[in-house]
């Protein structure tokens, strides 16, 4: 793919071009005038200075206290809102090659600089994506196939065990292929099924831990989370669904500190706008989501159980990253709205889709905006934190210190 200039740089290659003089481009750039949200939950800075050299940021902090580097492209963001991409922890792309370029593509236009697949990656592709980083795109971590019990008329994807035994010969077969996190599924699918019970999934986790995995499970009853925790989970895939949270289970929670909640909420069931997706999805599309966005009381009903729950867990100090299921590249933007609207503050909700999600991912150059991580960050034409929604206000994506190519949703 074409590594894309950022527009400062272009416009100075361009120049040079027209005068037979090939121009260098500028060691470093300096966004100023900006408001910087650094991603971490402190105070935003009002106007602030980031500097970019070679990918990564050099500089951050208020206007008055950077030291921008003699000869450095400066931009004026006079107006403009900066904050980390965003990281969704909890996605199903594509398997084929063409497919899942264009996953990435669709995330990176969206801000979405990082993504983990869970559990339904069976294809070279994932592994060969997975192991360059591609301007233009999302980057990409994938817990390889997951594992479950038979679950036949689903997919076969999954490892379907019956014993721990082979629960541990799953995941020493996906330890062998470097999965960056193992994932498996606790649930009955409503009484469909035999659920994976702990006298199988206690060694599966214990198996992962043994080789150095962390283990993320899909739940959805309070008390399969409660035997987790006990067994030694390292992150919940979606929120207890069932009913709503009790006092052993915030204990538990309090036992396990690092125990990471993905909520995925689920749809909120009542009207909504998606006007905003206008121009950046297919029209067939945006008409079919905008057809599903009504009132709907059974799907009120659930929301509040899960929103309730997110509510106190993250009160109580659980560490909160973002994940959406499914392949919609935009859906990070409405999962931050509903995770405000559960009762999160929008800025513990940034801090969740970007400090906490790299940190899950063990990204140590990405989720905040300081010196010497990579300068990975959308510039937003309004402020967040006044309207959580304000992220889908998108003037420019960055990865690496390069402009995205936002054309490709």
């Amino acid at each position: 793919m074409r590594r894309l200039l950022s527009p400062v740089v272009a416009l100075a290659v361009v120049a040079a071009g027209a005068c037979g003089v090939l121009a260098q481009a500028p060691a470093a750039t300096a966004y100023d005038n900006v408001r910087l949200i650094v991603g971490d939950g402190r105070l935003a800075i009002e106007n602030a200075t980031l500097v970019v050299s070679g990918g990564r940021i050099t500089a951050a902090g208020p206007s008055g206290r950077v030291t921008v580097p003699a000869g450095a492209a400066r931009v004026s963001l006079t107006g403009k809102t900066v904050m980390p991409a965003i990281i969704d922890t909890h996605v199903h792309t594509s398997t084929t090659r063409d497919a899942l370029v264009r996953d990435l593509q669709q995330r990176a236009a969206f801000g979405i600089s990082a993504a983990l697949s869970l559990g339904l990656d069976n294809t070279p592709a994932t592994f060969d994506i997975r192991a360059q980083r591609t301007p233009g795109l999302a980057r990409l971590f994938t817990a390889g196939r997951g594992i479950t019990m038979p679950e036949p008329g689903r997919s076969d994807v999954p490892y379907w065990i019956t014993t721990a035994d082979e629960g541990r010969k799953a995941v020493q077969e996906q330890a062998a292929l470097k999965v960056d996190i193992i994932k498996i599924w606790v649930d009955d699918r409503d009484g469909k099924y035999r659920k994976m019970p702990s006298e199988i999934y206690t060694p599966v986790i214990a198996e992962a831990h043994g080789r150095g995995l962390r283990v993320a499970a899909h739940i959805f009853n309070l008390s399969d989370a409660k035997g987790l925790l006990t067994a030694g989970i390292d992150a919940f895939a979606h929120g207890i669904r069932d009913t709503d949270v009790d006092d052993e289970l915030m204990a538990l929670v309090k036992s396990h500190p690092r125990v990471v909640l993905i909520p995925n909420l689920p749809d909120r069931g009542v009207v909504a706008d998606y006007s905003w997706l206008s121009g950046q999805v297919p029209a067939e599309e945006l008409t079919r989501v905008q057809a599903g966005a009504t009132n709907r009381p059974q799907a009120q009903a659930a929301f509040g159980i899960q929103a309730r729950n997110l509510k106190r867990l993250s009160a109580a100090g659980m560490p909160i990253a973002l994940g959406t299921d499914g392949n919609t590249p935009w859906a990070p933007h409405v999962e931050m709205a509903d995770m405000v609207a559960s009762g999160m503050t929008p800025m513990q909700v940034i801090t969740a889709a970007t400090k906490n999600g790299a940190a899950f991912l063990a990204l140590t150059d990405a989720g905040t905006l300081e010196a010497g991580k990579a300068a990975d960050f959308l510039v937003l034409d309004a402020n967040p934190l006044d309207d959580i929604t304000n992220t889908r206000k998108i003037a420019a994506v960055y990865f690496g210190g390069v402009s995205v190519d936002r054309s490709r949703r």
